[in-house]
């Protein structure tokens, strides 16, 4: 009797999501508390599904007056904040709809660590499957960083996610966070790399199935 059991699946994936070690980048101040996911990036912006080329438009309503042209009063539109990688921002952050686009906008203009005293869960959760460190601190803690880099422009922030601490000049701060997205990130893990981890054994359990369940 022909058996017809099917080859083992050959998986192709590539995984962006770059490992978070230790950052030390300029740092942007946007104290503003209820930041939701529409003022990171509107709806008229969510027709794409690729994750690049968004970044233009990141708070685009703030950034952008009706004519398009940048405001130059919008802290990201200014040297040196237009290259920062990391954002301090108010409480609330992310919160309203839970497009992953928000975190891709983030993302793809350079920001790598968002700084806030508290997140929308679905927001906060979407930062860590692509690669952004989302930094829970204090309100004052948040406050003395944002004072540091309004007051300095160009001020740098060190974030060591090994060590879980935030620095800047004399300011040094610990953060907590969960074990299992501290793996992740170190490592560059996203969902499908999780599970690319454990492709060996993935291999192995089809070729077993095959052999014992040909007829499938």
């Amino acid at each position: 009797m022909k058996k017809h059991g099917l080859p083992p699946v050959k998986y192709a994936y590539i995984n962006l999501m770059k490992p978070f070690t230790k950052l030390t980048a300029i740092a942007a101040p946007l104290p503003m508390a209820n930041i939701d996911t529409d003022m990171i990036i509107p709806k008229q912006f969510l027709r794409t599904i690729k994750r690049t080329g968004l970044g233009v438009n990141l708070f685009n309503d703030m950034r952008y007056d009706e004519a398009g042209a940048p405001k130059a009063d919008f802290v990201l539109n200014r040297p040196p904040y237009n290259k920062a990688e990391v954002l301090l921002a108010g409480e609330n952050f992310g919160c309203g709809s839970s497009r992953e686009h928000a975190p891709w906008a983030l993302l793809d203009f350079g920001l790598r660590c968002v700084i806030a005293p508290s997140y929308a869960d679905i927001f906060y959760n979407n930062c860590f499957k692509n690669g952004i460190l989302p930094i829970t601190l204090p309100k004052e803690q948040v406050e003395a960083l944002t004072a540091r880099v309004a007051e300095q422009p160009g001020a740098e922030v060190t974030v060591d996610l090994e060590k879980q601490t935030v620095s800047s000049g004399n300011l040094s701060y610990t953060f907590d966070l969960d074990s299992f997205r501290k793996h992740c990130l170190l490592n560059g893990l996203d969902d499908i790399g999780l599970t690319m981890e454990k492709n060996s054994s993935i291999g192995t359990y089809e070729e077993r199935v095959n052999k014992e369940r040909a007829w499938i």
